[in-house]
């Protein structure tokens, strides 16, 4: 597989320089007529999500609750975060993970192949609603849809025990998550992701990023292979935390 970058070319007619540039390729689509997001992508680190994914510029602070801003602050990764014990990293952080992603695509079901920890995400893209009562997982339950040429991803049912990103920004069991997908041409998948989960934040934020298509496959990744820090007792095992107290 080759990949196709936009070219300039210079020509020069008479003294005349002229510019011509190479239009990119549109983006293919399956039988049924639909964007085919089947690929194996690469995203970009995005350890701190107050920062969109394309620049890692712009940092901007969060509406935090009160709650929220309490949990940010008092958030340290040294007394255990649960990424160090290599469990799941939950969906939004391991969407943020440096490791390349493969989207899996029928006209009914779309997947998310990880390379991170070899994890997958299966999500059905037939336009049901989210379930009432999903059971609570460490990457949720989604459910999908198109908005034209967009695909919608809509995610509930958290569990409640990871981070939105590297540096520990909060969520609780509450968090919505909406993804959107646009393949803006054959290289290109325009990416969104807003954060919704009103004991954390004040209203709902957004992040975007590109995904770039690569050559190749994902290839193995095992957390535990080679965790000497968590073996050798430089960091601490993750321990589940107490149940909340349910408000009367």
């Amino acid at each position: 597989m080759t990949r196709v970058f936009s070219v300039v070319v210079v020509l020069t007619l008479g003294g005349t320089a002229v510019a011509a540039q190479q239009a990119p390729t549109p983006a293919p689509r399956l039988a049924s007529g639909k964007p085919d997001l089947n690929g194996v992508w690469r995203v970009p680190y995005v350890p701190d999500m107050t920062k969109n994914g394309r620049d890692q510029k712009g940092a901007a602070e969060l509406p935090y609750t009160p709650a929220g801003l309490a949990e940010w602050k008092a958030y340290d990764a040294s007394n255990g975060d649960y990424t160090g014990s290599c469990l799941p990293f939950g969906l939004t952080r391991a969407v943020n993970s440096p490791f390349p992603i493969q989207f899996l695509q029928s006209d009914s079901t779309f997947a998310f192949l990880f390379e991170t920890n070899t994890w997958f995400h299966t999500v059905p893209i037939d336009g049901r609603p989210l379930p009432r009562d999903p059971d609570p997982t460490w990457f949720g339950t989604s459910v999908g849809r198109w908005n034209g040429d967009t695909l919608v991803v809509e995610t509930a049912g958290f569990n409640g025990y990871t981070k939105l990103d590297t540096i520990g920004h909060p969520h609780t069991d509450a968090l919505h998550l909406v993804q959107t997908f646009r393949r803006t041409d054959v290289d290109h998948i325009a990416y969104t992701v807003t954060v919704d989960d009103r004991e954390m934040y004040t209203r709902p934020w957004t992040n975007e990023r590109t995904f770039t298509r690569m050559d190749g496959p994902l290839i193995e990744y095992s957390c535990m292979e080679n965790n000497k820090d968590l073996r050798e007792g430089h960091i601490k095992m993750w321990t589940l935390p107490a149940p909340k107290q349910k408000k009367p």
